[in-house]
C-alpha cells in the first residue's frame, strides 16, 4: 500500500477532532486551610464583564458565601480586575458588583494581563502577609483564573480553585479550564488535596478554615 493511501486510511479511522472528548474532571475535594497563611483572590466579579454575562452573575452568591467564610476566619482578601476604565486611571477602584465589593483595607490589584501576577504587585503583597496558599474565585475559569492559577503555582503557592465560584461562557470553556488547571507544569491530575505548588479543585461548601 502506498504511503499516501496509508495516510488517508489513518485519517479516516482516527475520526474527526470534534468527536474526541475531554477526560472526565476529578470531583472537587475538601480542604482545610490555615487563615493566617491563606488569601482569597476575587477576580473580575465586576460590572464589566461580569455584570452583563448571566453565567457570571449566577456565581455571585457562591462568591459572597466564600467571602463571608474567609473574612470570619480572618483570611486575607484581595481583589483584582483588568477593567479597561481602571487601566486608564489605575488609582480608581474597579467597579466590582455591590454584593462582592471590597471592604475597607482590601487590596485591589489592577492587571494588564490575565495572569494577575504579571507586571503587578500581587506577589509582593501576598508575601508581605506571609501567604502560602491562595483561593481563586471569579471570572473566568479558562481566562484570568486559569492564568493567575498558573502564575501562582510557578511561584510556589498552593492553589485552591473554588469550582462552583467560577465559570466560563460555555460548558466547553469550563471543561477546558478545569483540565488545564490540573495538568499545568506542576500537575495534579488526580486532584490530590493541597498538593504544593499545584492546583486543587474544591468547592465553596468543601473549603473550611482551621
Amino acid at each position: 500500500m502506498s504511503l499516501i493511501a496509508l495516510c488517508v486510511l489513518g485519517a479516516l479511522t482516527a475520526g474527526p477532532a470534534s468527536a474526541q472528548q475531554m477526560p472526565t474532571s476529578p470531583a472537587p475535594v475538601a480542604v482545610a486551610l490555615n487563615p493566617a497563611t491563606t488569601a482569597l483572590i476575587v477576580l473580575d466579579v465586576a460590572t464589566e464583564p461580569c455584570g452583563r454575562i448571566p453565567r457570571c452573575t449566577a456565581l455571585v452568591p457562591r462568591v459572597v458565601a466564600l467571602l463571608a467564610a474567609a473574612r470570619k476566619a480572618g483570611a486575607f482578601v484581595v481583589y483584582s480586575s483588568n477593567d479597561p476604565k481602571s487601566l486608564v486611571a489605575p488609582t480608581v477602584q474597579p467597579p466590582f458588583l455591590p454584593a462582592v465589593a471590597p471592604a475597607a483595607g482590601d487590596p485591589v490589584v489592577v492587571g494588564t494581563a490575565q495572569d494577575r501576577f504579571f507586571n503587578t504587585q500581587l506577589d509582593v503583597t501576598l508575601r508581605k502577609k506571609g501567604i502560602t496558599t491562595v483561593i481563586l474565585a471569579g471570572w473566568r475559569i479558562n481566562g484570568s483564573l486559569l492564568f493567575t492559577g498558573v502564575g501562582a503555582a510557578i511561584r510556589n503557592y498552593t492553589v485552591v480553585v473554588a469550582d462552583d465560584a467560577t465559570s466560563g461562557p460555555a460548558d466547553y470553556d469550563v471543561a477546558i479550564g478545569r483540565y488545564q488547571l490540573l495538568t499545568q507544569l506542576n500537575g495534579n491530575p488526580k486532584n490530590e488535596p493541597l498538593l504544593k505548588s499545584a492546583v486543587t479543585l474544591s468547592r465553596t461548601d468543601l473549603i473550611t478554615f482551621r
